[in-house]
């Protein structure tokens, strides 16, 4: 060993970063778990649908992103702030790009905030946010990104552990999932359209949306499991080999699953098989990882019993086994044509979010605070009340959300002996449901409880300590380490110690799949048959298509019959992939809270809509739907029709010079003639209303084609 070996440098953890992170994980967790219990109550008292800006619609993606970017966003940065300087034995490459980071995420989030329950949203799920947010989680994102490297650049510590491997998949992941879903055409400062249609659109979505659950929900928290386990059990990892074999399996195998969220959509066969084959291969590598965590408690079970914190990461990883042995069977064809649209996909969704990212991130917090702030816990018994309130909590959630997804998916299903529908009315499904969503309420209940205690325990904690801001460390600088000559004792020891090589090799990974579903898709047009008669959507279907937008119809109405007998019966003709070719973006949802609206187009009268969307129960007696009685009040704004139609032609829609020149004059004489089929019916109403836009929208739909 050289003498060298004994010069150590002297340096400083920055653990108010971390604490940042960690408050604000708090905040945003109580705040989205919130909204959560709303939007759940919403479900069966239709009552709470307080002002247009308070509805199911407009909250549901405030939940969501509240949840997974705000709440486990905050999170996952905590953890890897917190972890990395210690397994680099570095302070983090820049204090300002740490607080640039910091504050441009809640700034993001407050953006956020801000515009969904405005309405101003893309619709696609977890990426609902318009272009200028997404520039600004572009910037924010690169900033991490070139901290991260910065430090593991300047690093103390020869080799990356294997949190590390996680960490930087996640970014380079994240990154191309991000760019590639957001490739939009603005109109205004917040309305864009989707670069991609139908298909294409829905594919592209849906491998973002099923890999932000990936590399956002997955992978850094499998990088903070194999740090904070160890060192909570004062265990090593199980096993090494274990953690190469599901490190590179899981990103391989994971990013080609997405087109499992579209079994019997109009997406092509092959690429519907494709995400079938690789959702059961992904059961091996992600129980490699849930094994590799829970065996490396083993010789200390005996403090799991004692230890609180250690039991919310073993119920954290049985929840995150769970959710990865569901989620591969829901992909099979036989139980995804019950399962999908139905209740039993949100129970498997909140599975692991409440008991993987949600008990992990608590474990997490308990585990930070009394060492980032020199003292102890503020009250071991309200961890342990947290426990249990959490725990059954989630049971109390999981279960009737089981329940009334089987209801569903069989309701639907059930033919007479005579062979009609036996509940040919979709409203018998959803009064059955109401029972189970209020169990379901009660549990988001327990466990947003079981968060407020953890955030008062903490606070607690923090008053009674005092941050360590700039904890002091030492150790020998990397070029004495590599002096030692160490053998390397595993191959896989060589891509450990080379950032960029692993960055490379992530990035591969999660390319091959990418590439192979995604560009047939676009190059080869038997994949999206064209249908001669489907036209493009008149300017005021067009309006009235971002109303539906706006008011977050899509969250529950699909727009996609599926191949059934159980649904032609009820609906009409099963979707084709022509009929899509001009939405931007697509609209096949992916929850029937209501009805199929694909073949709504003509099936009613246009004062039936008039008077559904004034007071739903009206027209459908025990309905749910909160009214949307503004719409026949507020005008509509016309005055981006024209840009907006001009985009559209941009973007391929074929529409004439002369149409979106004339956009506002047809508009006008289309309104004119649903305001004359309402005043037939004794409905006045002006023709510049939103109403008659929306009106106009939904008796559109599906009528491009003969029907049944």
């Amino acid at each position: 060993m050289s003498t060298k070996s004994t010069s150590l440098e002297q340096f400083y953890y920055d653990n108010k970063i971390v604490r940042n992170f960690s408050l604000a994980t708090i905040l945003w967790g109580v705040v989205g778990m919130t909204v959560g219990v709303i939007i759940a109550t919403q479900l069966f008292a239709p009552s709470w649908n307080l002002t247009q800006y308070g509805t199911f619609g407009r909250l549901r993606p405030l939940h969501t992103n509240a949840v997974i970017f705000a709440f486990v966003g905050n999170a996952i940065f905590a953890g890897v702030y917190y972890s990395l300087q210690r397994l680099l034995k570095a302070r983090m490459f820049s204090d300002f790009l740490s607080n640039f980071h910091f504050w441009g995420w809640q700034l993001i989030i407050v953006a956020a905030a801000i515009t969904l329950p405005l309405g101003i949203t893309t619709s696609h799920e977890y990426a609902e946010l318009e272009w200028p947010i997404d520039i600004a989680i572009t910037l924010v994102w690169v900033a991490f990104g070139i901290n991260m490297f910065g430090t593991i650049f300047k690093r103390r510590e020869r080799h990356l552990y294997v949190a590390i491997w996680f960490y930087i998949a996640t970014f380079i992941t994240v990154a191309v999932l991000h760019l590639t879903n957001s490739v939009q055409l603005p109109i205004s400062f917040l309305k864009s359209y989707y670069v991609y249609a139908g298909v294409q659109d829905a594919l592209i979505q849906w491998w973002y949306g099923h890999n932000a659950v990936a590399f956002f929900l997955t992978t850094p928290f499998l990088g903070m499991m194999y740090y904070f386990l160890p060192k909570m059990a004062n265990r090593p990892v199980y096993s090494y080999r274990l953690s190469i074999l599901h490190f590179w399996a899981l990103i391989f195998i994971y990013i080609w699953a997405g087109p499992h969220h579209l079994l019997y959509s109009s997406l092509p066969d092959w690429a519907q098989s494709l995400g079938v084959v690789f959702s059961i291969m992904l059961i091996a590598p992600s129980w490699g990882g849930m094994i590799n965590g829970l065996l490396t408690l083993r010789g200390a079970w005996d403090q799991v019993r004692e230890n609180t914190i250690l039991k919310f990461m073993v119920v954290g990883i049985t929840s995150y086994g769970m959710a990865t042995f569901e989620g591969p069977m829901l992909s099979l064809k036989n139980i995804n044509a019950i399962a999908h649209f139905t209740d039993w996909i949100v129970a498997h969704v909140h599975v692991g979010a409440l008991g993987w990212n949600g008990f992990l991130t608590f474990a997490m917090l308990y585990w930070l605070f009394p060492r980032i702030f020199q003292t102890t816990i503020y009250s071991e018994k309200l961890v342990k009340t947290h426990f249990w309130i959490g725990t059954i909590g989630i049971a109390f959630y999981a279960i009737p959300m089981y329940i009334s997804g089987f209801t569903q998916g069989m309701m639907w299903k059930q033919f007479t002996a005579e062979g009609t529908l036996q509940y040919g009315n979709f409203l018998d499904t959803t009064l059955q449901l109401l029972p189970m969503h209020m169990m379901r309420a009660f549990g988001g209940t327990l466990y947003l409880t079981g968060a407020i205690l953890m955030a008062y325990n903490l606070f607690k904690t923090m008053s009674k300590g005092t941050l360590l801001a700039n904890e002091k460390a030492e150790a020998a600088p990397l070029a004495i380490i590599e002096e030692k000559h160490e053998s390397d004792g595993h191959w896989h020891r060589w891509i450990e110690k080379r950032p960029i090589q692993l960055l490379v090799a992530s990035l591969v990974m999660i390319l091959v799949g990418s590439l192979v579903e995604l560009i047939p898709t676009f190059m080869v047009k038997s994949n999206v048959a064209t249908i001669e008669s489907v036209k493009p959507y008149t300017s005021l279907e067009l309006e009235g298509r971002d109303i539906y937008i706006r008011e977050g119809c899509v969250s529950c109405h699909s727009q996609l019959v599926r191949p059934f007998r159980s649904e032609t019966e009820r609906y009409g003709e099963f979707s084709k992939s022509g009929e899509f070719v001009y939405d931007h973006p697509f609209l096949w949802g992916s929850k029937r809270t209501g009805p199929d609206l694909h073949r709504e187009g003509g099936k009613y009268p246009d004062s039936w809509h008039y008077h559904h969307m004034r007071e739903p129960s009206s027209m459908s007696p025990g309905s749910i739907m909160p009214n949307y009685a503004w719409l026949l009040e507020q005008t509509l704004n016309t005055s981006q029709t024209q840009d907006k139609v001009a985009a559209m032609k941009k973007l391929g829609v074929p529409y004439s010079t002369q149409e979106v020149n004339d956009a506002v004059k047809d508009m006008n004489t289309q309104a004119k003639a649903i305001q004359a089929n309402l005043a037939a019916e004794k409905i006045k109403v002006s023709q510049d209303k939103e109403i008659i836009a929306l009106i106009a929208y939904l008796q559109r739909l599906g009528t491009d084609i003969s029907k049944k």
